[in-house]
């Protein structure tokens, strides 16, 4: 006789069948599944392309990624891989852009679209350049990348934006070296400040810091009582920048003391200044 606690008691046999029945169903399920993810990658490629269309950035760069990994030697591959750097630029996912576009360069470094991966790394750090008051690590990676740029594709149509946004880094070092320059100046160290204004005159004499580090020089010169030194700032910055503000207020400061601009032709900013700016060679 079977007793109701036989039927209530379990059969491990059965379980494990039923168990083992289970995995194998789940298993051709999965199966299945990873099947049906493997599309063409035409299909795959089309419906990146439309989530870029319709803004889905950051998806359509993944999508992009799987035509990559699922079809390396495709003719899609290629494409889809400065695509994916791309999206992921256009999606804010700076890192991953980078990685991407780089990839591209290592794979592709004399492609039609190597410019334009080169462009897009410098892009994702330029897109995040803080403001002075802040590190300015970004900055001066944009300016290194926005130069391989300029350098290995100099024909290329994204050269002359490089260029332009390379003027820009510079721009933003130099004001970074004037802030700090200001800092110690209005503290009394003027030596300190010295070295800060005289870096953006020898490194960044084109940007629109120049005439006002040229200013700081005079006021930090005179505060140390190096008089030719101050007069000679103050005549390099009225030769160059004779309509400037900066010149009207080191021109009042020389003469509130009875001197005058004066040129010394052996002075380091005379020669560094001709050097730079006119390419004359020493």
């Amino acid at each position: 006789m079977i007793s109701a606690a036989s039927l209530c008691r379990p059969n491990p046999g059965a379980l494990l069948a039923v168990l083992f029945g289970g995995l194998a169903l789940a298993g051709c399920s999965d199966e299945k599944s990873l099947v049906d993810d493997v599309r063409p990658a035409e299909e795959i490629f089309a419906e990146a392309d439309f989530n870029a269309i319709e803004g889905d950035y950051v998806e359509a760069a993944q999508g992009y990624d799987e035509v990559e990994r699922l079809y390396p030697y495709s003719t899609l591959a290629k494409t889809a891989m400065i695509r994916s750097a791309e999206s992921y630029y256009r999606g804010g996912k700076y890192d991953e852009a980078r990685l991407a576009a780089q990839r591209y360069l290592d794979f592709f470094p004399s492609d039609d679209d190597a410019a334009y991966a080169q462009y897009i790394v410098a892009l994702t750090y330029y897109d995040q350049i803080s403001d002075v008051e802040r590190d300015q690590g970004d900055t001066i990676r944009a300016r290194q990348a926005l130069s391989e740029v300029i350098e290995r594709y100099p024909d290329s149509d994204y050269a002359r934006d490089a260029v332009l946004k390379r003027d820009l880094t510079l721009d933003n070092l130099a004001g970074k070296e004037m802030q700090i320059g200001r800092y110690y100046l209005g503290r009394g160290h003027y030596i300190a400040a010295i070295n800060r204004f005289r870096r953006v005159v020898e490194q960044y004499s084109t940007t629109s810091q120049t005439p006002e580090a040229l200013h700081r020089l005079v006021e930090c010169y005179l505060g140390l009582g190096v008089t030719n030194e101050a007069q000679n700032a103050a005549a390099v910055l009225g030769y160059n920048y004779p309509g400037s503000e900066w010149y009207v207020d080191s021109y009042a400061l020389l003469t509130g003391q009875r001197l005058g601009p004066e040129i010394d032709e052996e002075s380091w900013l005379s020669r560094n200044f001709r050097k730079i700016v006119y390419g004359d060679q020493f």
